[in-house]
């Protein structure tokens, strides 16, 4: 079965095997995910007044959806053409190497908060048990035992399951690459949907810890499709949506109309408002629990990221050349150095999204300290968005090799 026509405005890297092509950077791409690192941070500071406004707070997706959806997109290019263009089997070995440097890079991630939130609990200044603020009081009572869990992902944490299911996803990638190149697209589509669809009733939960009956925050089985539609986008399998009026109001008419149900701030404005239609949402809201859930990724959840994610892309124009600016005015310089940051922070968004959880932490440590009125807060959130962007340009800066550089 023949696949479908790349689209010239994605840009992905070609599908043919004859003429192999230059690996091309979607600047949405990284402008996307580079805003999706920053409202991740705010997410995870402890207490952080922010977090009431990140889009989590106004419908059924939130920045957990970017991530997933622009990490298939931008797998797609770094991994999609060495199946191309060196076959199956070293393809999947190069997806082995990135999920050996995202387990270490989990692993690592949990040492360390675990040994900072231990060091401050034994400095003994402070009053709150941050051990116990991460619901880590069973590793440190019985390590032996948590560290085994660890290690094989039968003990994952709530603060630190994004990585997890990102690494189970991976590993599915060599199956429905290799779908797509025996049997086309629409086997691997479907073996996709079959699988997040069997998701859904739970029967692939995977156990989060071993003294109680919960599940990993996020089943892999069922975010996979999300990250496979970007991923899919991205090689051209799915062809770029048209730039239409009617998807454009369908798509922000969705948002807006599911904004009840997929937010509790949103209802209790609508509840201020109008008692009767909060009380006819209310009694609605329980039919749409299964639709709207995150652990197995939800199907309101996958429309609801649909119909903003098209916008986005409409907005940002095509090849994003919306989101440059063309002005010489002081605006427009302003906007290009914020643009090229957010698209730095996207670029890296590995050694920026595991930094971002260890320093949100010890944020929140700051403004247990300092209270949390508006400039200890303001102080704490630039703080963090300085450190995240200076991450990204030493990890570029790394990835550069500069020391392999002719003087």
């Amino acid at each position: 079965m023949a696949t479908v026509s790349p689209s010239t405005d994605f840009a992905p890297v070609a599908a043919s095997t004859a003429t192999p092509a230059v690996r091309v950077r979607d600047p949405r791409l990284d402008f996307y995910r580079g805003i999706a690192m920053f409202i991740i941070l705010i997410a995870h500071i402890p207490g952080d007044p922010w977090a009431r406004w990140i889009p989590a707070r106004f419908g059924f997706s939130d920045a957990t959806e970017i991530f997933v959806f622009c990490s298939g997109m931008a797998s797609a290019i770094a991994f999609g053409g060495a199946f191309v263009r060196k076959g199956w089997w070293m393809g999947t070995a190069r997806v082995a190497f990135r999920i050996w440097q995202v387990y270490w890079a989990h692993i690592g991630l949990f040492f360390f908060v675990a040994m900072s939130m231990a060091a401050l609990d034994q400095s003994g200044l402070f009053e709150k048990t941050y051990i116990n603020s991460l619901n880590l009081q069973h590793f440190f009572k019985d390590p032996a035992s948590q560290m085994v869990g660890i290690f094989t992902l039968t003990y994952v944490p709530n603060y630190f399951d994004i990585l997890p299911m990102y690494l189970v996803v991976l590993a599915l990638m060599p199956v429905f690459v290799g779908l797509q190149q025996k049997l086309g697209f629409w086997a691997a589509a479907l073996a996709s949907v079959a699988l997040w669809a069997v998701a859904q009733t739970g029967v692939l939960a995977l156990p989060a810890e071993p003294w109680s009956a919960r599940e990993w925050f996020f089943n892999p089985f069922g975010w996979q499709l999300l990250f496979f539609t970007g991923f899919a986008f991205m090689r051209g399998w799915i062809p770029a949506p048209p730039v239409s009026k009617t998807l454009i109001w369908v798509s922000a008419l969705f948002l807006v109309l599911s904004a009840p149900f997929g937010s509790w701030k949103v209802f209790l404005w609508i509840d201020a408002w109008n008692s009767d239609l909060a009380d006819q949402i209310r009694k609605v809201w329980p039919l749409t629990k299964e639709f709207r859930d995150k652990t197995e990724f939800g199907l309101f959840r996958y429309m609801h990221f649909l119909a903003l994610a098209y916008l986005g892309w409409v907005v940002a124009g095509e090849k994003g050349a919306r989101l440059i600016a063309t002005g010489t005015g002081a605006l427009a310089q302003l906007w290009q150095v914020v643009l090229t940051l957010i698209t730095k922070v996207g670029q890296q968004s590995l050694a920026v999204f595991v930094f971002s959880m260890a320093a949100a932490r010890i944020l929140g440590v700051l403004l247990d300290q300092t209270g949390r009125d508006f400039f200890p807060v303001l102080f704490a959130n630039l703080l963090g968005f300085a450190l995240i962007i200076g991450v990204a340009y030493l990890a570029g800066w790394f990835k550069s090799q500069p020391w392999k550089a002719k003087k």
